[in-house]
């Protein structure tokens, strides 16, 4: 699968594996708040969030109107770029993919 990723994405998937490499030697605390950042610099970057930092790692994403039904598309895109897990159809659910804390705590399962 690393050769496949490599040979299909050239520089960027190599530090792509690098980066996830690193982020799975740390420990399990660790590990969730990077991945809850690089989510949280994901959702400032791509939708409208008056202030990134003051968002709740709970907040709802849909109830906030931060992110609408196309917008989850590109969430799950940004998750099995970053992360290198593929978000299964059955998987599409609130629980998963509404929050920060959620996609997070879903990438940490999956990753598992």
């Amino acid at each position: 699968m690393i050769d496949e990723k490599i040979s299909a994405g050239g520089d960027g998937a190599v530090e792509q594996i690098r980066r996830a490499e690193e982020i799975s030697r740390l420990s399990t605390k660790d590990r969730a708040e990077t991945c809850k950042g690089q989510i949280r610099a994901f959702l400032a970057s791509n939708f409208y969030i008056a202030d990134a930092d003051a968002l709740e790692s709970h907040t709802s994403l849909l109830d906030q109107g931060i992110v609408d039904s196309a917008g989850v598309l590109e969430v799950i895109g940004f998750i099995e770029e970053t992360f290198g897990i593929t978000v299964e159809d059955s998987e599409f659910l609130p629980e998963n993919l509404d929050s920060i804390q959620g996609i997070a705590q879903y990438i940490l399962r999956k990753q598992n």
